[in-house]
């Protein structure tokens, strides 16, 4: 079930974001997608669901990782936090934004 929203998720936003609400690396990551100037994007704060851990363990299972930020563009995984900005810093996000139609 978790499996198929995340891919759901994914495949139904340009852009998508799974965060929490209180995540600093999730705040880097939602505000570098801002700066790039994204107005909107695909976000789900996991914390308050009941299947969280479900929904982190399918993040896993298609990208390596469970922490959180997990992050999408085209449906493609690009990082977390730290990635995004990175992006954002070296002039790759406003491209990539643009190339999944996000921009």
């Amino acid at each position: 079930m978790a499996k198929a929203l995340v891919e759901e998720q994914i495949k139904n936003n340009k852009v998508m974001v799974f965060s929490k609400s209180y995540c600093p690396f999730c705040t880097m990551a939602k505000d570098a997608l801002k700066a790039a100037g994204l107005k909107e994007f695909g976000l789900m704060e996991i914390e308050n669901r009941g299947d969280e851990a479900a929904i982190q363990d399918a993040l896993l299972a298609k990208t390596g990782g469970r922490t959180v930020p997990r992050v999408f563009i085209g449906g493609k995984f690009v990082g977390g936090g730290s990635e995004v900005k990175e992006l954002q810093d070296s002039n790759q996000l406003v491209p990539l934004l643009q190339a999944a139609g996000a921009l």
